[in-house]
């Protein structure tokens, strides 16, 4: 069985996960020694330590390529059956975000759940769950796709039933990755581009006054807008203006693997969103461009997967998750060159973060069990064509 998996697919996953480690490894010092330096304030440990984002990324990894190995062994069609529960599932999990006693806000958001001594990013398995429903329900309606009353109003609501919650909390990020990922999914399944158009043009309607209640994310499009506004480049446009330095500094070679400046307080959440930033001040242009030469044949991997797919819940989990990791590194990478407003959105596959990465390793065990039965369902048809010439 495993023979007939997408190595390819499976190396560039293996080897930016753990690239993303050693870089974390490196920019995330500052940060680790910080973190734990209050905690021995506190009393609850004995001395700091440069690794604490390091061990934690070492876990999340572990934990991630066991969810991988699950989902590369399911069969993919299980996931059908189980769209429908799961999706609820991750609604209430939504829904707890809000609850006093069992969320737990880290910065702005309100966006993780607190489960005894884990917290986890429902918004994170949402989107693979979304994945799963849209593909059951737009393979179940594909004559009726391409309706205004039949096609898009029923699309549009089970989009809003998810983006609401996250527009919610506010997750911006999610939001809009969320959307991207059903709008694509809508469109390739057969949906009309003037309803895709009108579909993009409701859920900002909806989705971002509700986000732009936040003064913060306000701020944020603020500092986008007037990059070079002193007042704002020196407050709320910080940290946009030091990932601009970062990036800057690394010129075409960088200055080199651990000795980045930026890691040293300047960069906030180096460890996760702006890792991109980091990683271009140590590695430089040259050897950023092997990174992210490897993004884009996972994409375009992604996506020879769910054309060559089986069936046609097949084709469309694929699509899903490989523009879910598509949408993702792109919209990161913008905000980390400041062509896009901050969104505190994960770089896949490299940034810390526990439900990110499991996420997208469990996410891509399911995009190679469908390489693996695309494989499978070649490898039978060329015998039976040999054995018809015969």
């Amino acid at each position: 069985m495993f023979k007939r998996i997408d190595l390819l697919l499976l190396a560039i996953t293996l080897v930016l996960t753990l690239f993303g480690l050693a870089m974390i490894a490196s920019v995330s010092v500052f940060e680790s020694y910080q973190i734990t330096q209050r905690l021995v304030d506190q009393g609850l440990r004995e001395m700091p330590s440069n690794s604490f984002y390091l061990w934690r990324s070492f876990v999340h990894v572990i934990i991630g390529v066991v969810a991988m190995g699950c989902t590369i062994v399911i069969p993919y069609r299980l996931w059908e059956s189980l769209a429908l529960p799961i999706f609820g599932v991750m609604l209430i999990l939504l829904i707890a975000v809000f609850l006093p006693g069992i969320s737990a806000d880290y910065g702005t958001a309100h966006s993780w759940l607190r489960l005894g001594p884990v917290s986890i990013q429902p918004s994170e398995f949402l989107k693979l769950s979304l994945i799963f429903y849209l593909a059951v329900w737009l393979q179940k309606r594909e004559t009726l796709i391409g309706t205004l009353k039949e096609g898009f109003v029923p699309f549009a609501s089970v989009l809003l039933l998810a983006t609401f919650l996250v527009a919610m909390q506010p997750d911006l990020g999610s939001f809009l990755v969320l959307s991207s990922i059903a709008v694509v999914m809508f469109f390739v399944a057969g949906g009309n581009i003037l309803h895709v158009i009108l579909g993009g043009a409701i859920a900002a309607v909806m989705g971002l006054p509700i986000i732009l209640q936040k003064e913060y994310i306000r701020n944020r499009i603020r500092a986008f807008l007037q990059p070079d506004n002193p007042s704002i480049s020196e407050t709320i446009g910080f940290q946009i203006k030091q990932a601009l330095i970062a990036i800057g500094s690394g010129g075409a070679f960088g200055v080199g693997y651990g000795k980045s400046i930026q890691k040293f307080g300047y960069l906030p959440e180096v460890q996760s969103d702006t890792i991109f930033a980091a990683m271009a001040e140590e590695l430089g242009f040259m050897r950023l461009m092997i990174i992210l030469c490897m993004y884009g044949i996972f994409i375009w991997r992604g996506y020879q997967v769910a054309q060559q797919a089986p069936d046609r819940f097949g084709f469309l989990v694929a699509t899903g998750i490989t523009t879910w990791i598509a949408c993702q590194t792109i919209l990161n990478i913008a905000v980390n060159l400041a062509l896009f407003p901050l969104t505190g959105i994960t770089l896949p596959l490299m940034s810390y973060g526990g439900s990110s990465l499991l996420a997208n390793l469990a996410a891509i065990g399911v995009l190679l069990n469908i390489s693996m039965h695309s494989q499978e369902e070649a490898s039978k048809a060329r015998r039976t064509k040999r054995r018809a010439v015969r």
